[in-house]
């Protein structure tokens, strides 16, 4: 992936959301349309996963367990969405577990990274199944994640620490290259190592991390040394239906799917190369059977249609999409410093030597008065984010990830996360840039 604007490409067409959702009203702003541009918090639902739902809520409602009709209809749409998920990621049906959303995929990896630890300790004969506290720390699982990764993998390893069920090292992102790298990754490596999980792309700068360079050296490092191996995981919830995602290209054992990302439902999926074989995954849930006993409970047929059909779509025109979103998101910068000077604005997604997702740009209008919350409140028509949606509560702190890399602390209060859509188009892009710059002119004024 080279960090370049691609020509624009057609796309497919999706005029018909006018202005339910691209550009959305306000009760204080009737009559200026909102712009939407916070596709990284999330994305709506494309009309063709909308029916997929719709027709599973209508004809697929039968349990996918029993025989009649409705149910070996939810059944086959089931395996279907299997298929076509297991193509997005570049692996087969059985590798796909489904679940509620990414959240319960990525605890299910750290659950399972840690009973495996134990398990094989007590198949090699040196410890207690139920021994959850220790003296000696080096007796703990020990799991290695990044200083920037989503709170559902933070924190439940913070948890676990706390609890003092295993040990967490949190790598670094490197600050001349905002990614995690592959040597700090092997440097924090212990005897106890259990699991390296390390997001693929960062959900506020845009960067994408070298994961197949470091399953490769963790992999290295797995052939010199006893059982049990260290598990790969990589959340890709920013990355699917951006880029190109091929988890057996990459050398994981687990990528977490997270369906409202990608223009699809509010349900995920995790992918595990060999379930229970290849790679072991231990349940957090016990009942009725449903995904092998992986993830038991029946099916959510009608969001694991539109799961289905996301992918499909992503399988079909993700050329055309990545395409689009490099050609918009770099007519976006262009304006900005088109329209601010280079003395003004400071993109801090930009690291030399990295990549990053084509749809990101995290930047900051600098100046004082101009902390990012403040600029957002303000504009009538922007809608977007300074960073996580999740970390919306925070007010006027700049961005941990943001300072994390390097960004300067006032140039991180300004910061704003401009993600783009499938949707957004240049117009959008002079209708948000206009508003912008109207808001920190009036903001300035109020400032003197």
């Amino acid at each position: 992936m080279c960090e370049k604007h691609a020509h624009h490409s057609v796309m497919p067409d999706y005029s018909h959301w006018g202005h339910s959702f691209g550009h959305l009203s306000d009760e204080n702003y009737a009559n200026d349309a909102r712009i939407y541009m916070d596709y990284n918090a999330t994305t709506p639902m494309d009309p063709e996963v909308v029916e997929a739902v719709t027709v599973a809520m209508r004809e697929a409602w039968g349990n996918p367990s029993s025989s009649y009709l409705p149910a070996v209809k939810a059944r086959d749409i089931i395996n279907q969405a299997r298929e076509s998920i297991s193509r997005m990621v570049g692996g087969k049906p059985e590798d796909i577990i489904f679940t509620s959303g990414g959240t319960e995929a990525n605890n299910l990896v750290l659950h399972t990274a840690v009973t495996h630890f134990w398990q094989s300790r007590v198949a090699a004969g040196r410890e207690e199944l139920n021994s959850t506290h220790h003296n000696d720390t080096a007796a703990l699982p020990h799991l290695i994640i990044s200083n920037v990764e989503h709170d559902s993998i933070r924190l439940p390893t913070q948890h676990l620490q706390q609890e003092g069920r295993a040990e967490v090292t949190c790598v670094a992102v490197s600050k001349a290259t905002g990614r995690v790298e592959a040597e700090d990754v092997v440097a924090a490596i212990r005897p106890n190592t259990c699991l390296v999980s390390i997001m693929m792309a960062n959900n506020e700068t845009g960067v994408v991390m070298p994961i197949k360079e470091i399953c490769q050296r963790v992999r290295a490092v797995n052939k010199q040394r006893p059982q049990p191996r260290i598990l790969l995981h990589s959340d890709a919830a920013q990355a699917i239906g951006k880029i190109r995602v091929d988890a057996r290209d990459m050398g994981v054992d687990y990528l977490t799917v997270v369906g409202h990302k990608f223009y699809g439902p509010r349900a995920g999926a995790l992918y595990v190369n060999g379930p229970g074989v290849a790679s072991p995954l231990h349940p957090m849930l016990f009942g009725g059977g449903q995904e092998r006993n992986f993830r038991p409970g029946t099916e959510n047929t009608a969001m694991i249609a539109g799961l289905g059909k996301a992918a499909e779509l992503v399988n079909t025109h993700l050329s055309e999409y990545e395409s689009h979103l490099w050609d918009i998101r770099g007519y976006l910068e262009e304006r900005l410093l088109a329209v601010f000077g280079a003395d003004k604005i400071r993109f801090n997604s930009r690291f030399p030597g990295s990549d990053r997702l084509p749809n990101t740009c995290n930047v900051s209008i600098l100046g004082s008065g101009l902390v990012g919350r403040r600029v957002l409140a303000t504009c009538r028509r922007v809608l977007a984010s300074v960073g996580a949606a999740c970390h919306s509560g925070q007010v006027d702190r700049p961005s941990c990830v943001l300072l994390s890399c390097g960004i300067p602390e006032d140039a991180a209060r300004n910061a704003l996360r401009l993600s783009v859509g499938r949707s957004t188009s240049r117009q959008d892009v002079d209708a948000v840039v206009e508003d912008l710059k109207e808001t920190v002119d009036v903001l300035e004024r109020m400032n003197q």
